[in-house]
């Protein structure tokens, strides 16, 4: 079992960084990219020892936006501050305020994950059920699915 704390942007651990790139912007440097990710939680599932439950938050600069990506996870969301455009393939956009939720299920490319607002940052808490091993988040390189 591993839990981390109130961990800053410059402090995830590579590994975390890595299955998170494609949260961040295309072509910025990690400390320049529209979002700062923080992992608050790690710990393995006590009905399921293959999986894991994994807890961040993710902030958005104004404007900030992340790639078109899937997490091979059950993805639960829910909005802290500010007001984010979420899509997922086969979906209308959505714009939630605090205290909204948005959830992808296992199969899903989430199209669209963006700050509303140009000039306040968002801030979301994620909920994640992944496998254990396997990345938390990977980019999505093909078409739109029908």
């Amino acid at each position: 079992m591993i839990e981390r704390t109130g961990l800053s942007f410059g402090r995830v651990t590579a590994s975390t960084l890595l299955a998170l790139s494609p949260l961040l912007s295309l072509g910025a440097p990690p400390g320049a990219a529209d979002v700062a990710v923080t992992e608050l939680l790690q710990r393995d599932l006590a009905s399921s020892p293959t999986q894991e439950v994994l807890m961040l938050t993710v902030t958005y600069r104004p404007g900030g936006a992340s790639l078109p990506h899937r997490h091979d996870a059950q993805v639960f969301v829910y909005v802290l501050d500010g007001e984010m455009t979420m899509q997922t393939d086969g979906h209308a956009a959505v714009t939630l305020r605090p205290g909204q939720t948005f959830y992808e299920g296992p199969g899903d490319i989430h199209r669209v994950s963006a700050n509303a607002s140009k000039t306040a940052p968002a801030k979301i808490l994620v909920f994640m059920i992944k496998d254990k091993n396997k990345p938390a988040s990977r980019a999505v390189t093909e078409e739109r699915s029908p």
